[in-house]
């Protein structure tokens, strides 16, 4: 059955039941039909002397075409903790429509782990990626239009790019202005997908509606002929901009298909942008649940890594636990083994491939300091050997593991692993991040490459060496590092899997992103704007005789 059809065919409670479970008063609920709502930010005013609840982040290896199912791991866990008896809620990030119509497919989890209702969630929802792409090009069509009535501020050039939230490689560089019209100056412009748009990092990294509005105000958008930058606010812009964003700054609420609550907000990927849900989400279900399960986009070498050190150093927040996800399969396929083999027993490509999980444990629990679990998603051809022994491999670094079933079962098939995460998170934890904020950019960038990446150093292009120096000279040497990188590998090259040979991390292009207030390294063929596969899921989604939406995956 797909995963469409079992959410469908799951009743679902009104969302104002869901709300209660958490105690959030009617006032404080804004539904939206029957099924979703957003929940108002004076919440926290009510609840800012509360406890906050225990978190849980949910990461894993690098990610193969054989999926991993950190997301449906996520929910699993979510609602193995219900069953316990624990009042647990899910902070998730948003799914973009670019590959949701791509290669990726949904993002509201599979088989009985799922966000409902998963339709909503994955195509339009509540309107948010809506919203910061309107705010994102309201800022484009207003720096265009001062350039057209006399361009009083003095653009030499303009570094702000449009963006729509689609796959589209044909807009990743495009002429604008073209029309012919007196003053209309005809400039190169580009665009960015949403979900990597200054605006949706942003969103995500706010803490109100007033740190909202200062920071989109802090946008640098382009810079004089004397190299002195352009501001949103320098353009008036920024009053506009938050108005649009408003509504969307309240996070929102759904459920589990076993009714646990979910809040899901903000959708920035993890290769491209910060991979992490809003600070707003994530700190309100802190203070509404008791365990809050959360996750950070693609492997832990960069969702993870930029989930502690972006997010949790800006939100002062650190993880009670870390759940590193992978299957057998995929570590068999790091391990080099062919795809059309991979269901077949194979200890030696499965111990090559245990080197790529060890990394991303070895990573969490020593080099940050953090409580690590090891989940594996159970598949009906992993054999017992196989099983024990990562079971054995795992125990000689002294990490627990769990096997999860939650796919097939539910919350049911995810016990196991809620118990083991109650009694890890009694136990105290730090953070250690990866760099100091103190050092410089090139610096930051070398310490995450050679210690979370494993990387024998760092090349930087010379474009790339003198933005750096551009930046540091504008006073915003002190920011956090992004970095931009593919997720299939711990190096910049996709299909270098197993990374047994020294390598080195290439930088090619350096942005500063001032109101999100961290600064983005563009390392090997990463683009901000994805293109579409050969076949994208586009071509299976379609409407049944009945009207409703089949082939979301």
């Amino acid at each position: 059955m797909e995963d469409v059809e079992i959410a469908r065919n799951t009743k679902l409670e009104k969302i104002d039941k869901v709300s209660e479970k958490l105690g959030i008063l009617e006032e404080e609920l804004e539904t939206y039909g029957k099924y979703k709502a957003k929940i108002s930010l004076d919440t926290f005013k009510r609840l800012k002397d509360k406890k906050d609840g225990k978190l849980i982040l949910v990461t894993a290896i690098n990610p193969t075409p054989l999926g991993e199912g950190k997301t449906t791991m996520a929910i699993g866990l979510a609602d193995g903790l219900q069953r316990i008896g624990k009042k647990s809620v899910l902070a998730l990030r948003e799914p973009s429509l670019g590959p949701v119509f791509g290669i990726k497919g949904g993002a509201t989890g599979g088989g009985y782990s799922q966000v409902a209702p998963m339709e909503d969630i994955n195509l339009h929802f509540t309107g948010d990626i809506h919203a910061i792409t309107s705010a994102n090009n309201l800022l484009s069509a207003i720096i265009d239009n001062h350039i057209y009535f006399g361009n009083e501020l003095g653009f030499d050039r303009v570094t702000w790019r449009r963006c729509v939230d689609l796959n589209d490689r044909q807009l990743r560089k495009v002429e604008t202005g073209l029309s012919g019209e007196k003053n209309v100056v005809p400039r190169e412009d580009g665009f960015d997908i949403s979900v990597a748009s200054e605006i949706m990092a942003i969103f995500c990294l706010a803490t109100d509606l007033e740190d909202l509005k200062r920071r989109i105000g802090n946008i640098i958008v382009g810079y004089t002929k004397d190299d002195k930058p352009i501001t949103a606010r320098d353009l008036k812009a920024e009053g506009a901009m938050t108005v649009l964003l408003k509504d969307a700054l309240n996070p929102n609420l759904v459920q589990t298909l076993e009714h646990t609550p979910a809040i899901i907000h903000g959708g920035p990927f993890a290769n491209i942008a910060h991979g992490c849900n809003s600070i707003i989400a994530t700190k309100m279900a802190l203070k509404l649940g008791d365990y809050v399960i959360t996750e950070a986009g693609f492997g832990a070498d960069l969702g993870a890594e930029k989930f502690l050190d972006i997010k949790c150093r800006k939100a002062e927040i650190k993880p009670d636990a870390v759940v590193c996800v992978a299957t057998i399969k995929a570590l068999k396929y790091h391990g080099g083994m062919p795809k059309d083999e991979i269901k077949n027993e194979n200890i030696e490509a499965l111990e090559r491939g245990f080197n790529n999980l060890l990394r991303h444990v070895d990573n969490l629990k020593n080099k940050y300091g953090l409580n690590v679990i090891v989940a594996i998603n159970k598949y009906t051809h992993d054999t017992e050997r196989e099983i024990e022994f990562l079971r054995n491999k795992l125990k000689e670094y002294d990490i627990e593991l769990s096997l999860v079933e939650s796919w097939e079962k539910g919350g049911e098939g995810a016990t196991d692993l809620a118990e083991k995460i109650v009694k890890l998170t009694e136990k105290n934890s730090k953070l250690n991040y990866a760099y100091n904020l103190n050092k410089s950019i090139k610096e930051k960038i070398n310490d995450v490459a050679t210690k979370i990446y494993g990387a024998e150093g760092v090349e930087f292009s010379q474009e790339a060496e003198e933005m750096i120096s551009r930046i540091e000279k504008m006073g915003y040497g002190n920011l956090p590092v992004c970095i931009a990188k593919t997720q299939y590998s711990f190096s910049d090259d996709p299909k270098n899997l197993e990374c047994t040979e020294p390598f080195k991390i290439h930088v090619k292009e350096i942005i500063l992103k001032s109101g999100a207030e961290f600064v983005v390294a563009i390392t090997g063929k990463i683009m901000t704007m994805p293109g579409l596969p050969r076949v994208p899921a586009a071509e299976q989604i379609d409407l049944d005789a009945d009207g409703n939406i089949v082939g979301i995956f």
